[in-house]
C-alpha cells in the first residue's frame, strides 16, 4: 500500500503542481484548499503525511496544525512564501517537523518528503502498546519498541521528530552532541545553519517534560558544544 500525502494550499495550482511531483514519486496524494477542509480529509482518509501552507482562509495552516498535533503525530511540512527566519521558528514550534519556503525546488521537496516518511515508518505507530526494553531517567521512561517516552508514568504525546531527538539523547545519556549532530541524525541529510531548527524542538520537547522548562533539569545546553540529556538519578 502507497504512502498518502495531504496537500493543502489555497492555491490551486501549487496544490496540482505538488500532487504531480509526488505522484511521479509514487505517493498517492490527497488535495485540501484551507485548513478546515484539511481537517475533514484527515478525518476521512489513512494520511501519512501533510504538506501545508500557512496563509489560508477559514482556517490558516498554524492553527490546523495545533489541531492536527492534540491527535495525531505524523508528519508536517510546512510550505509558506514567508522566508523570514521567525516564520520558520514560529512554524517550527508549533510542531511543524520540516519548512520548505516557496518558490521551492522540486527535488528538495520530493527529498524532504521522502525523509521525513522514512522517519516516521521507522518510528512506527507509537501509539501501539508492546511490553519493551525500558530505558529509565529520573522521572523519565522510555520504552524502545513503543517508541514512546513517559513522564511521572504519563504518556508524552511528542511528534515523529521530537520522539526521534529523546530516542537519540535517551539512548546516550550524558553524551554531549552539537547541533550539526542532531540535525544529521534526526533529519539524516547534511546540515546548514541548523542550530535554530534544533534549538526550536529542544525547546517543544523541554515544554512537555520539565517540570519547569525555563530551567531544564533533563535537556542541558553545554555552551560553545551542544545539548545533553542529563543523566539523573533513577526511582527505588
Amino acid at each position: 500500500m502507497k504512502e498518502c500525502v495531504l496537500v493543502v494550499d489555497d492555491d490551486r495550482e501549487i496544490v496540482g503542481a505538488i500532487a504531480l511531483l509526488l505522484e511521479k514519486e509514487g505517493y498517492g496524494v490527497r488535495k485540501a484548499y484551507d485548513g478546515m477542509e484539511a481537517l475533514k480529509v484527515l478525518a476521512e482518509h489513512s494520511i501519512q503525511l501533510i504538506i501545508m501552507d500557512v496563509m489560508m482562509p477559514k482556517l490558516d495552516g498554524l492553527s490546523a496544525m495545533m489541531k492536527i498535533r492534540e491527535r495525531r503525530n505524523l508528519p508536517i511540512i510546512v510550505l509558506s512564501a514567508k522566508t523570514e527566519e521567525t516564520d520558520k521558528v514560529l512554524g517550527l514550534s508549533m510542531g511543524a517537523d520540516d519548512y520548505v519556503s516557496k518558490p521551492f525546488h522540486p527535488a528538495e521537496l520530493a527529498a524532504r518528503v521522502k525523509s521525513q516518511l522514512r522517519r516516521y515508518t521507522r518510528l512506527g505507530d507509537i501509539h501501539s502498546w508492546n511490553e519493551a526494553e525500558e530505558i529509565w531517567n529520573g522521572r523519565l521512561c522510555y520504552r524502545l519498541k513503543e517508541r514512546m517516552l513517559y513522564a511521572d508514568e504519563e504518556p508524552i504525546k511528542l511528534t515523529a521528530t521530537e520522539t526521534k531527538i529523546i530516542d537519540l539523547f535517551m539512548r546516550n545519556l550524558g553524551r554531549i552532541f552539537p547541533a550539526e549532530e542532531i540535525y544529521q541524525r534526526v533529519w539524516e541529510e547534511p546540515s546548514f545553519a541548523p542550530e535554530n531548527t534544533v534549538m526550536v524542538h529542544i525547546r517543544h520537547i523541554r515544554e512537555k517534560i520539565e517540570l519547569n522548562p525555563k530551567e531544564p533539569e533533563y535537556i542541558k545546553v553545554v555552551w560553545g558544544i551542544g545539548y545533553k540529556m542529563e543523566k539523573m538519578e533513577n526511582r527505588s
